[in-house]
């Protein structure tokens, strides 16, 4: 058990959280319930001053082109419209617990959101601010897993954590093959060639490249991305 006064083994993360998890138990939409509870566990973790990116996907408003019947691009833009619905919807809970947030958007809106720049967003995490990366990379046919990975390796994060719905990289789909076994370490080419299903190539390459370490978790578990803050033994490390 991690005591009080135990210190962060990560000091600058990046938090990559899937608009799936933000419907709840809903079929699709936005579930106020889960954003408050989401919040609740980033706070549990920016007190202690870690500093905190997150990238949040779209895909409890919009799952693409297809739903649609419209080209890819099209699609693709609407998908970045949505996570910055639910990067706002996020600022405006974890400011509800009184945190200080900035929400930065990949396509400009300033209405609502500063536009992307690098240094601004390390500054703002040198304040303890939390920074919400919205509209993925700003560009078509990239999904929010290698947005994720790309502000990780902008920010200079320690780590990128992916939060899901499971416990880990399983070696299959745990939910439909009961023989699946769960796999604690990864290497990138393992995670690359094992078609695994958890983060897409690109994003998997671009971390590869810059030896950034991703973590991947079970969001649903209270405590989780403390626990992964704090080194202890959860997850998926791929490395």
């Amino acid at each position: 058990m991690t005591t009080a006064s135990a210190q962060p083994r990560y000091r600058r993360i990046l938090l990559k959280i899937s608009g799936q998890f933000m419907k709840g138990d809903q079929a699709f939409g936005l579930d106020a319930e889960t954003f408050k509870w989401v919040a609740g566990e980033i706070r549990d973790v920016a007190v202690k001053e870690v500093q905190i990116g997150v990238v949040i996907g779209g895909g409890n408003i919009f799952r693409g082109a297809g739903a649609l019947n419209i080209n890819r691009a099209a699609g693709d833009y609407i998908g970045m419209i949505a996570t910055m619905i639910n990067a706002l919807t996020l600022q405006a809970a974890l400011e509800g617990l009184g945190l200080e947030t900035r929400v930065m958007s990949a396509i400009e809106m300033r209405e609502v959101a500063e536009p992307y720049i690098r240094r601004r967003a390390i500054r703002h995490l040198e304040r303890q601010r939390i920074v919400i990366f919205g509209c993925g990379t700003g560009n078509p046919y990239f999904t929010t897993d290698t947005a994720a990975a790309l502000r990780a390796n902008e920010i200079e994060a320690e780590v990128l954590m992916k939060a899901t719905q499971v416990d880990g990289v399983y070696s299959a789909d745990p939910r439909r093959d009961a023989q699946a076994v769960k796999l604690d370490h990864l290497s990138y080419q393992e995670m690359v060639t094992g078609n695994l299903g958890i983060m897409d190539t690109s994003a998997v390459s671009l971390c590869r490249d810059n030896r950034l370490p991703i973590l991947v978790f079970n969001l649903k578990r209270t405590g989780n991305i403390w626990k992964a803050v704090m080194g202890e033994k959860i997850g998926t490390l791929v490395d």
